[in-house]
């Protein structure tokens, strides 16, 4: 049985301070509390980058290109004991958008600093892929969740390490 499929994208700028990313203070749902890229579950028919493109907007009401995305993960999250959130996650970043981003219902943004990423406000699993993937190392996973839902407790990163040709068009 395959897993429901979401994405996520990190909106990252160059600012005199650095390179930042956009996380979002998420507000609802599974997750509330802690900061996430902004993104959610595909819609029958979707592709990846065309969930990616609508939920940004959604989300933060900037409006991205497919060719403006930037795969940097494909990601399992088996949710051994609360199965109903297993998932795939497409993971993006993207340089350039147009729009500034806003608050929504779902989310709050929030630019961070890339070299001072607050993983410790994130999902459990954050710390273990994310700075990698946004330093430019494709990482393809599958991260599981125990019992709590919140806390990794195994991981198996799967070579190779570079982005797959995609299987889709956007």
């Amino acid at each position: 049985m395959s897993l429901p499929e979401v994405s996520v994208c990190y909106l990252l700028r160059e600012t005199p301070a650095g390179t930042e990313v956009l996380l979002g203070l998420k507000k609802t749902g599974l997750g509330k509390g802690n900061l996430v890229g902004a993104g959610g579950k595909f819609e029958p028919g979707e592709t990846p980058e065309q969930a990616t493109i609508r939920e940004v907007f959604e989300e933060v009401g900037v409006v991205i290109r497919a060719a403006a995305l930037t795969l940097i993960a494909e990601i399992d999250y088996p949710f051994t004991h609360h199965p109903q959130f297993s998932q795939k996650t497409w993971a993006y970043i993207c340089w350039e958008w147009e729009g500034t981003p806003t608050e929504s219902e779902e989310l709050l943004p929030q630019w961070h600093l890339l070299a001072d990423i607050p993983v410790d406000r994130m999902w459990d699993d954050a710390k273990q892929w994310l700075p990698t993937a946004l330093g430019g190392e494709f990482v393809r996973a599958t991260i599981t969740f125990g019992e709590d839902g919140r806390t990794v407790v195994s991981t198996d990163f799967t070579a190779p390490t570079s982005p797959p040709a995609p299987p889709y068009s956007g």
